[in-house]
């Protein structure tokens, strides 16, 4: 799934200012400055680029002008004053006798839209995309996405991008988040809104941070870049080594989908599960899965249902040598066939699967309830567990998938943007970190990471949103024999998330109850967008009246056999999500969590639990999958997952 990086466009992009001008010196705008652009209201606009050394710089933008000079190296910047909404208009920009004419520029509100896959979802495979594409036809509304790009020292241009105006044909690939937060603005605030769209699935929060952020001088970075160079070109020669054992076969061939075959060379692969994550790091192309399935006399002659799961990217599938379904360049589609009487057997059947990926993850991948074997009128059978694995014809490299890796994604797709006038940002990212080393450490990278942006688009205190993890069974979370939870890097990620809210000017969309238990991307991203969008609303634009936060813990009381929780956002409003209250959990002096039955009273809730004479602390919806937690508050919005205390 991730791009090719074009060695021209490379190049280009890491000349240094000095090596910009030797060449020629050309005046230059960042590419975000394109025919289409939306420029922050009411906000001074830095305008800045290359020009050649000495050139006065002239710019001008609806009878306003500002002016500077370009440095030894190039670099210019100038300052427009600050201007109201409207347009369009043209911003014109001249040096030395060279001009650049932007078109058809929009004034309104701007924000940065940022992270990982779930805010890069596109609306086309949301919940609403459908209804979404159908009904688009706005002007005013413009999305620019900044491509999939890494640098190991920041760039002072992007990669590529142009900004695209909401219709039927284009706001199938916004990000769903963006397109639902920037809907609800254009509807209450009546101003053109721009969202610039700088995502990467799968990134960490450390690729979103500079060298200064992560707390890493320049030595420092380069040992770690370093280190990692090493490590990748130990892990690619590895997979080399691996997939040589095998002799390259043609990619169309179906030679390896034979109800026959002699597989003593194949290797086994747990499915579902990237096979980046199982000795095959950095390989693209075309690989064979295949495995056996058990059926009766009677199951066979009435035909079943398949599931092989999420495929990345494309799938042809057999059963016993016969074509059952292709599903093509559809990597989070889970792929379910029908497959008739006449290709099955009693006894055992044999499954061939051709997967080919583009870049990115790889292989049979989902929810392990997406692969199966349905009988007709029965229930699906699991086909999880290892199957055979061998390749069929493959690359491997490790230039793609750089969205782990310190500073990469900052330098290239972050770095270039700033000082664009922003009005804010809306982030989506955490599931990366949600591990038990990082879950925690979360807190002070967030924090280092808004502070570190404020700085790069110098606004002190730019508003800073973000949605809150979803909730999934990931499976990391340690449970005890009871299958109680004693250590939850989810939860303790959400808890870093809830802890960020300490700085101004930031606030969080609680998002526990439009998770989906078996798929990391829940669907429902109206949802998401349209939370961050009331928060956006109440904090930045002023609306007071709005209801932009569920209930948030505040403190708690002994009262007996009970512990009583104070919260603030309640305005006597706490009520439980489906009638019944629960996701909540108490503990004594010996920090073993039992169930707790919960009341509301006023705007408190009340938790008592049998197992637990002396209450010393509780949590809430404190899993990875939160699903019973159930507590709201004014319009429904949800209470964020909690705990009393630390352990």
């Amino acid at each position: 799934m991730t791009p090719r990086i074009v060695p021209a466009i490379l190049a280009w992009i890491a000349l240094s200012p000095a090596a910009f001008a030797a060449q020629g010196g050309a005046l230059e705008l960042p590419l975000v400055f394109s025919d289409g652009v939306v420029l922050q209201r009411d906000r001074p606009l830095p305008v800045w680029g290359q020009a050649r050394p000495g050139c006065e710089v002239r710019v001008e933008l609806d009878g306003q002008r500002a002016s500077a000079t370009a440095g030894a190296d190039g670099r210019w910047e100038a300052t427009l004053p600050a201007h109201a909404a409207g347009g369009p208009y043209v911003l014109a920009v001249e040096a030395c006798g060279e001009r650049r004419r932007i078109a058809d520029v929009l004034l309104g509100e701007v924000w940065l839209a940022s992270g990982q896959s779930n805010m890069e979802w596109p609306v086309a495979q949301a919940l609403h995309g459908g209804e979404d594409i159908a009904g688009a036809g706005d002007p005013q509304l413009r999305h620019f996405k900044v491509p999939r790009s890494w640098a190991e020292t920041p760039r002072g241009q992007l990669e590529g991008g142009q900004w695209q105006a909401a219709a039927p044909e284009t706001v199938g690939a916004f990000s769903a988040v963006g397109y639902a937060f920037a809907r609800e603005l254009r509807r209450t605030l009546q101003v053109p809104v721009g969202i610039i769209d700088s995502t990467w699935g799968g990134s960490s929060i450390e690729a979103w941070m500079s060298a200064g952020m992560l707390g890493l001088d320049t030595a420092g970075l380069e040992a770690k870049l370093r280190e990692r160079r090493a490590a990748e070109a130990r892990a690619e020669e590895a997979v080399r080594q691996r997939v040589a054992a095998w002799e390259p076969v043609d990619p169309a061939s179906e030679a390896f989908a034979a109800d026959a075959l002699d597989t003593r060379d194949w290797q086994p692969i747990q499915v579902p599960a990237a096979w980046e994550t199982q000795g095959y790091d950095g390989m693209n192309g075309v690989a064979w899965y295949r495995t056996t399935f058990e059926l009766s006399e009677a199951e066979a002659a009435a035909g079943i249902v398949l599931g092989v799961g999420q495929i990345d990217d494309t799938d042809t599938t057999w059963v016993n040598g016969h074509l059952v379904g292709s599903t093509a360049n559809a990597y989070n589609k889970p792929r379910v066939y029908q497959v008739p009487a006449g290709v099955l057997r009693a006894g055992r059947n044999t499954l061939a699967v051709r997967v080919q990926d583009d870049g990115g993850g790889g292989g049979i991948m989902g929810a392990p309830a997406e692969i199966f074997v349905q009988p007709q009128g029965g229930v699906p059978r699991a086909l999880g567990g290892p199957w055979l694995f061998r390749t069929a014809q493959v690359s491997v490299s490790m230039l793609d998938d750089k969205n782990q890796v310190d500073t990469v994604l900052y330098n290239a797709m972050l770095h270039p943007l700033q000082p664009y006038a922003l009005a804010g940002v809306i982030w989506y990212q955490g599931e990366t970190n949600a591990s038990p080393e990082g879950a925690y450490r979360y807190r002070d990278q967030f924090r280092g990471l808004i502070e570190g942006w404020r700085g790069g688009f110098r606004t002190p205190q730019l508003p800073f949103l973000w949605a809150q993890l979803a909730p999934f069974h990931s499976g990391g979370d340690r449970l005890d024999a009871r299958g109680r939870v004693l250590e939850s890097p989810w939860a303790t990620l959400r808890e870093s998330q809830s802890a960020t809210l300490a700085l101004p000017a930031t606030g969080q969309a609680v998002i526990t109850d439009v998770g989906d238990t078996h798929d990391i991307h829940p669907r429902d991203k109206r949802t998401v967008g349209q939370r961050l969008a009331r928060i956006a609303l109440h904090k930045v634009y002023g609306d007071r009246d709005i209801a932009w936060t569920g209930p948030v813990y505040r403190s708690a009381e002994v009262r007996g056999r009970e512990l009583v929780l104070h919260f603030d956002h309640a305005d006597g409003a706490l009520a439980a999500r489906g009638g019944a209250l629960g996701g909540f959990e108490l503990a004594g002096a010996d920090g073993r969590f039992h169930p707790a039955q919960a009341r509301i009273e006023g705007d408190t809730v009340v938790l008592r639990a049998s197992a637990v004479s002396r209450p010393v602390s509780a949590r809430y919806g404190w899993s990875d999958d939160p699903q019973e937690a159930s507590l709201v508050g004014r319009d429904g919005l949800p209470a964020s997952p909690f705990r009393t205390a630390e352990w």
